[in-house]
Order: C-alpha cells, then sequence, then structure tokens
C-alpha cells in the first residue's frame, strides 16, 4: 500500500500541490510503478512524485536527469551532491527542497546537524576547505552565473576537482534551480515525514 502525507493528519490542512495531483489508478502504468517502488523503498512517497505525475512527460524528463545527476557512479560523493542541492534550495528560499533532500544529506553524510546549517547560512557550517570551495561554485550558478570565469574554475582545480566534477557542481545547481522555482510555484508540501529522518 502506497502511503502519502493526508492533510487530515495534521493540525492544519494543507494540499500537496495547487495543481492536481492525479491517484496512482489515474497515472501511466510506468509512473505508477516508480511511485510504487519508492513507496517501498522510503515507506512514503515524497510529495515532488505526486505533484508532478500530472504532466506525464515532464515527470519523466525530470526524473531521468535528477538520477543522471543525483545517482552516477564516480566523481562527487553523494553527500556532496545532497550538499549542493540543500545550499542552493536554502538560496532559493525552496522548503520542498531543504527539507526533503536535508534528510536525504543527513542520513548520506551520517551527521544530524549539517543540514540545518547548510540551508540557513553554508558559510557558518562545518565544512572542509572543498566543500566550501564546491558551494561558493554553487552558490554562483545558482545566483549568478553570468560572472562565472576562470578564476572559478581554478579555485576548484586547486581544491581538488576535476573537470567534470565540476561540471556536476555546476548542472546540480543549475537543476535545482529549477526545480526549486516548480516546487515554489506549485507550492508543493514537503511530507511530514522527512523533518525527522537523519536526526538520531
Amino acid at each position: 500500500m502506497v502511503k502519502t502525507s493526508r492533510p487530515e493528519d495534521r493540525t492544519m490542512t494543507h494540499p500537496i500541490s495547487r495543481f492536481p495531483v492525479p491517484s496512482l489508478d489515474e497515472m501511466p502504468e510506468d509512473i505508477a510503478l516508480r511511485i510504487r517502488k519508492v513507496a517501498e523503498k522510503s515507506g512514503f512517497v515524497p510529495n515532488v512524485f505526486l505533484a508532478l505525475a500530472h504532466r506525464p512527460d515532464e515527470f519523466r524528463a525530470f526524473f531521468a536527469y535528477h538520477d543522471a545527476l543525483m545517482e552516477r557512479e564516480g566523481g562527487l560523493s553523494k553527500a556532496e551532491r545532497e550538499l549542493i542541492v540543500v545550499a542552493t534550495s536554502g538560496l532559493n528560499q525552496c522548503q520542498y527542497c531543504v527539507v526533503a533532500h536535508g534528510a536525504i544529506l543527513r542520513i548520506r553524510a551520517r551527521n544530524a546537524f549539517i543540514a540545518d546549517q547548510v540551508a540557513v547560512n553554508w558559510r557558518k557550517a562545518d565544512l572542509s576547505a572543498r566543500e566550501r570551495a564546491m558551494l561558493a561554485y554553487a552558490e554562483k550558478v545558482a545566483l549568478n552565473a553570468q560572472e562565472i570565469g576562470d578564476a572559478d574554475h581554478q579555485t576548484l582545480h586547486e581544491a581538488g576537482f576535476s573537470q567534470d566534477e565540476i561540471w556536476d557542481i555546476g548542472a546540480i545547481a543549475a537543476f535545482f534551480g529549477m526545480s526549486n522555482r516548480l516546487v515554489n510555484a506549485g507550492d508543493i508540501r514537503p511530507n511530514d515525514e522527512f523533518y525527522m529522518l537523519g536526526r538520531n
């Protein structure tokens, strides 16, 4: 059985999205199957899956690129990838992505504090020099990509990043910039389950 956050379980009701949210029975088979697999793995369905399912072609394209960036082998660690997501989502004031990816970051970094630190102000967070260089570049991609130049890439090379990893930093920051805006426009609500994951 697929568990989803139910508005009636909260003190104040709030829909998952301001746009239509189809039931599993209304979704194309491949999308419903993916959502069921996510539910089996995590114990619940992240609301973004349900909220994007009303546009099947965009759902498939969105998650194909997401997976290509966030699940690929080699290069940046999975924790580093999540650091980028949480930092840039904080800059873009995306509650959903900060809460959801903050939970994933806590689990992948095995650190109960890091996501909150990074979401509020990554410069004050307990980070390594490598991580700081990475997030400085990610921030520039998220907010001022037109200003990126050779010096930015040189700083990353000196911090130990390969050309391929630099592409990943920029691509993740850019992809989640789009995701942050889409989620904010849709008023997609984070699942209650995310808030406490990885805090013990």
